[in-house]
């Protein structure tokens, strides 16, 4: 594994375990939102907690899914890395530009292609 691979792995590790912490926080608050709104009514229109509930309740779910879906990114990258595949384009085979893994280490496709298939 070269030096350039090597850190860009240690980046995709640190990635995944702040996404994995991050779907870890969201689950867990919005378990406390869901046993919170068990005993409420979920009228929203008539409950004025119920505005509140439904809009906190929309937003984590929101982070949760991003959260969810930068935690499967880098798995995906980490086992393309271990394929032997990292930073080969998926749709044209050309190598990744490493300025494009420095920034999106999780990269599947050159820029160019990434631009063609709006990525």
């Amino acid at each position: 594994m070269g030096e350039d691979e090597g850190r860009l792995r240690a980046l995709l590790e640190a990635m995944r375990r702040q996404a994995e912490e991050r779907v870890r926080a969201t689950a867990s608050v919005l378990d406390e939102l869901t046993h919170d709104r068990e005993g409420s009514n979920d009228d929203d229109e008539h409950d004025p907690e119920g505005v509140t509930l439904s809009s906190e309740w929309s937003r984590l779910t929101g982070l949760a899914e991003a959260a969810a879906s930068e935690l499967q990114q880098v798995d995906d990258a980490l086992a393309r890395m271990d394929a032997g595949t990292y930073g080969v384009c998926l749709h044209c085979g050309n190598p990744i530009p490493p300025a494009r893994l420095e920034v999106r280490p999780f990269a599947e496709y050159c820029v160019t292609c990434a631009e063609k298939l709006g990525r």
